[in-house]
């Protein structure tokens, strides 16, 4: 049997890890991830779930291991479980190990049973807050209670539970010891994150609202006895034990600490164009090859190929200088969260 291709990039990094979204669309406004009044994509902008397949099973083609389902947020897209079914094939042949989304939680109650069934086997939720009327202002539209049931339904349905938190000075700085009690209690995962400086930011002060991971870390041992650790879940999060609790915190810091030199990983957007980094303009569409030629992968394939030979060594996020550099202008809604 020929073993697949795999994909490196000019650094030698291997890459393994395509985070795909599936719409733009989302039942919530977040802060810091959209626009109140969005204007959404046409639908024949958007790939269908058929291109969505045949898009990831040429990555998967190509040695990708690990696929992450985001959004705006997945589950808001009608018939997704369809493509996730679709997904299962190359988790039940071994090519794919892991299949898992990020998501609000809002929809959880409605599809986890069926997630599992798929094959997902753990579930990164975001949340930003344990009050109501906080969780109010952060996503303008979304109800916690919601997410709660949500949550509980992921729980039940055995899929692992992974809290997403964007460190937000001056709004959620305060609930930070109550995040991590919380979470150790439930057996959860907690990551905290910081915020990017992406999309409109006429709408909220990033600058105002940075709060540095290694403030937040120093801010977390005043009370909890943090352990470093060289454990990883595939991505870029950094992990500590915590002593009280026996959890783990994980801390995504592209600005304090920049990961680049271990990333594996690209995004997709549900346009189908490819960001071979996170922080940067450069993006290959991969549409044209897949529409241009539906019978045949070759075109589809070199694309690919040519766009992770264009990856870059990192990105240019700074908050260093009181000032947002490296600023990119798409909302995160389209990359992909």
């Amino acid at each position: 049997m020929t073993p697949p291709m795999r994909l490196v990039d000019p650094f030698a990094r291997a890459i393994t890890y395509l985070r795909v979204s599936v719409t733009d669309r989302c039942d919530f406004r977040c802060v810091y991830c959209m626009s109140e009044h969005m204007e959404f994509l046409p639908k024949k902008e958007l790939l269908t779930l058929e291109e969505l397949d045949r898009l990831c099973s040429a990555f998967i083609g190509l040695g990708v291991k690990k696929l992450r389902i985001t959004g705006g947020e997945p589950l808001v897209r009608k018939g997704i479980m369809t493509f996730f079914r679709a997904m299962a094939r190359h988790l039940d042949r071994g090519a794919l190990e892991e299949l898992t989304l990020t998501t609000n939680g809002s929809q959880l109650g409605r599809f986890a049973r069926d997630l599992a069934d798929c094959g997902v086997r753990r579930v990164n939720v975001s949340l930003d807050t344990l009050q109501a009327g906080k969780f109010a202002r952060i996503t303008r539209w979304g109800r916690l209670a919601q997410v709660m049931e949500g949550i509980e339904a992921a729980t039940a349905a055995g899929l692992a539970v992974k809290i997403n938190t964007v460190a937000l000075r001056g709004v959620n700085d305060d609930e930070i010891h109550d995040l991590a009690a919380w979470c150790g209690r439930r057996g959860f995962d907690l990551t905290f994150i910081e915020v990017m400086p992406m999309g409109d930011l006429g709408n909220e002060d990033r600058l105002e609202q940075y709060y540095s991971l290694k403030d937040l870390r120093r801010d977390l041992e005043t009370r909890w006895t943090l352990a470093d650790t060289t454990e990883r879940t595939g991505g870029p999060a950094r992990y500590v034990r915590v002593a009280e609790t026996g959890g783990r915190i994980g801390f995504i810091t592209p600005l304090t600490h920049n990961f680049c030199e271990s990333c594996n990983r690209v995004r997709l957007t549900c346009t189908g164009q490819l960001f071979m980094c996170l922080g940067q303009e450069d993006e290959a569409d991969l549409r044209a090859p897949l529409r241009a030629h539906p019978g045949d992968d070759a075109p589809l394939t070199a694309a690919i190929t040519a766009a992770i030979a264009r990856k870059p060594k990192g990105h240019d996020f700074d908050y260093s200088r009181q000032t947002v550099s490296g600023q990119v202008s798409r909302h995160m809604s389209h990359t992909g969260g």
